[in-house]
């Protein structure tokens, strides 16, 4: 089988050594990662499900999630939502298979409800689920030329599209991304006046590393415009502290802000009910925010497709994606790790996932072609892309077992 994989030395300064490099990631609670969130959890139980009733998984594409933002009152000691946030669960769905008396209809939208509502409840402990958000769901039956796919022999691609990954993650990517999680995870248990909705920003230029950070407050946690200063300014202690254990011996001169946004002279404060700006004013949707990566860097190869909530076993926007980054991290780690690796995968809809049209590896370096060891990178390139296509069903699996990122 033809895999069409093309490994080439690029000249070309990699993004790390480059003199500026912007990177962002969009937090847990920001709308879009909501969206891409809710997106996949709906994707991976509908998956389940069809396992369990036909053995299997059917036809799907749950990539069309919306948030729109409700109205709340904020206020120090405690304010209150006024309109609830509506979001509703839209996509593609194989919601019954056979004919006549053969007919078998699937609980489509009451899984897709349940996982929404599941994940919601697990991961915004401010948010009350029954009273601040209107759930709802459109979840119709696909066009038989997509759910088609699915019935021929082995896997086919549902559509004529391209993935791309890349790799190592860079210090600027590392901070970033560690940054969010810290805030997100470990500094919850210190700090609970901080919400869900956090973005992260970074801007480095040369060895001077800026990162800014936006996070939502807990109004009922904060009784006074004292308290949310002190809050400011414990956050920055712990994240700084953090930043630097992620930047180690490299030479980098870290500066970090909080809440810019913010006027004490005029009142004016990051304050939510719930830890998540969709409650007033911040709409949300599925692919506007963080690559299966779990970042937005404008300076390195990305695509538009959305991850989350694409099926897992033929939609070229997700496996691609998703195998894209594999198969970076792998050669990263086997081949050179001083290199920048930047992968790219087209497919054709109907064509075998297992045989792109193009499946290009590019080995970045100053001086790439003329490095006597590119034979060798070429030749380990190429047995690492092969056998992760080979593998299809391996990243399949670790998609619907929740084992990568998709935002």
């Amino acid at each position: 089988m033809a895999k069409n994989i093309y490994v080439e030395g690029l000249n070309e300064i990699p993004v790390p050594m480059k003199r500026v490099e912007i990177v962002e990631r969009k937090g847990i609670g920001h709308p879009d990662s909501v969206s891409d969130a809710l997106a996949e959890e709906v994707s991976k139980a509908l998956c389940r499900m069809y396992k369990k009733e036909v053995g299997h998984v059917l036809h799907h594409n749950t990539d069309e999630t919306q948030i729109a933002a409700g109205q709340a009152a904020p206020r120090f000691g405690g304010g209150s939502v006024i309109d609830p946030t509506y979001i509703l669960l839209v996509g593609r769905a194989t919601t019954h298979i056979g004919e006549g008396k053969d007919l078998k209809s699937l609980p489509c939208t009451p899984v897709a409800l349940k996982a929404a509502r599941d994940y919601l409840r697990a991961t915004f402990p401010n948010l009350d689920v029954d009273s601040d958000i209107i759930l709802d769901a459109k979840l119709g039956m696909g066009s038989d030329d997509l759910t088609g796919v699915y019935k021929a022999s082995g896997h086919l691609a549902n559509d004529t599209s391209f993935g791309v990954g890349y790799a190592p993650y860079s210090i600027t990517d590392s901070v970033v991304l560690k940054t969010e999680e810290y805030v997100n995870g470990a500094m919850k248990k210190d700090l609970p006046e901080t919400g869900q909705d956090v973005k992260v920003m970074a801007s480095r230029v040369g060895e001077d590393l800026t990162v800014t950070i936006a996070c939502a407050m807990v109004d009922k946690y904060v009784p006074d415009a004292g308290h949310y200063r002190s809050v400011v300014e414990q956050m920055y202690d712990k994240v700084y502290d953090n930043a630097l254990k992620v930047i180690g011996d490299e030479k980098i001169n870290f500066k970090l802000e909080i809440n810019t946004g913010d006027d004490y002279d005029r009142g004016v404060y990051y304050l939510t009910c719930t830890g998540l700006s969709q409650e007033m004013g911040d709409d949300g949707s599925v692919g506007r925010g963080n690559r299966c990566n779990g970042l937005i860097t404008p300076y390195r190869p990305m695509s538009m497709e959305a991850t989350s909530g694409k099926n897992p076993i033929t939609h070229i926007g997700k496996i691609y994606n998703v195998m894209s980054k594999l198969i970076a991290d792998d050669v990263a780690k086997k081949v050179t790790s001083d290199a920048e690796i930047r992968v790219r995968l087209l497919s054709q809809i109907g064509k075998p996932v297992s045989e792109p049209l193009n499946a290009s590896i590019q080995i970045v370096l100053p001086d790439a072609e003329n490095d006597p060891n590119l034979p060798k990178w070429r030749s380990e390139a190429e047995s690492i892309a092969e056998e992760w296509l080979d593998n299809v069903d391996k990243v399949s699996d670790m998609i619907i077992e929740g084992k990568v990122r998709t935002f």
